[in-house]
């Protein structure tokens, strides 16, 4: 029989999301003063602190219904409203109401695909995700803005930003399937190749830690809707 671990036990995972949500408050307000890299580099933070509450709960036997729901409440602010204010005073604001909206949007969708996901996560799947998880979108954008402020692209280059932030936010409440790599088989062939290519990957990420989280990202993100149409061709080419 399992042992209960004490109650004590149970504000340890809690403490890691509330470290997320204290990087996401330090992102907003970092954004608010003008320093967006620190800005940005608080939501990576968070997004640490965020994969760690789930795996100590998990090993300490802690999970519990109030922490699934404080863990997706962390996601709304350090994935959802960090990013947007990031965005929205990097360059959103310069494109008035239209910033606004596409700035709120992103919220917005987050906070659904929030929703969806703990509405499916008895049903779903464990090997994937559908739409975009929200802290892989806030990710991708903060590391977006990291690259901005690194090779100081030209300002035409703003609207490119806003469009795919309008993207990403669609792609979270999409129904494209995304692998979650929580239950992989460690013995079979595309596991092997997987290691492999993550292995490069990290290797770049430490010779270019920006450039190469902007590649890693920016290929999950186009996996899934090139999965999508190639499997929409398949399925039409087998129908003729």
């Amino acid at each position: 029989m399992n042992k209960k671990p004490p109650k004590l036990a149970y504000l340890i995972p809690n403490f890691f999301t509330a470290s997320s949500i204290f990087s996401g408050f330090f992102s907003m307000t970092f954004a608010i003063e003008g320093d967006y890299s620190f800005s940005a580099w608080m939501i990576l933070l968070a997004l640490v602190f965020d994969g760690i509450d789930g795996r100590v709960a998990r090993l300490t036997n802690t999970s519990s219904k109030f922490g699934m729901e404080f863990d997706s409440l962390a996601d709304i602010v350090s994935f959802g409203v960090a990013p947007a204010i990031l965005l929205y005073a990097y360059i959103a604001h310069d494109y008035g109401r239209l910033g606004v909206v596409i700035s709120g949007l992103y919220v917005m969708f987050g906070a659904i695909r929030l929703a969806r996901f703990n509405v499916m996560s008895v049903t779903q799947e464990p090997s994937v995700f559908i739409g975009v998880p929200i802290p892989t979108a806030a990710v991708f954008l903060s590391i977006l803005v990291l690259l901005f402020e690194k090779y100081h692209f030209p300002s035409e280059m703003a609207t490119l930003m806003m469009i795919v932030m309008m993207a990403v936010s669609l792609l979270m409440v999409s129904n494209i399937r995304y692998p979650s790599f929580k239950k992989v088989d460690r013995f079979s062939i595309h596991y092997m190749r997987a290691l492999v290519g993550v292995v490069l990957i990290a290797s770049l990420i430490i010779l270019f830690p920006i450039e190469g989280l902007a590649l890693l990202f920016s290929l999950y993100l186009l996996y899934g809707p090139i999965r999508a149409f190639y499997n929409i061709y398949t399925r039409h080419k087998l129908m003729r």
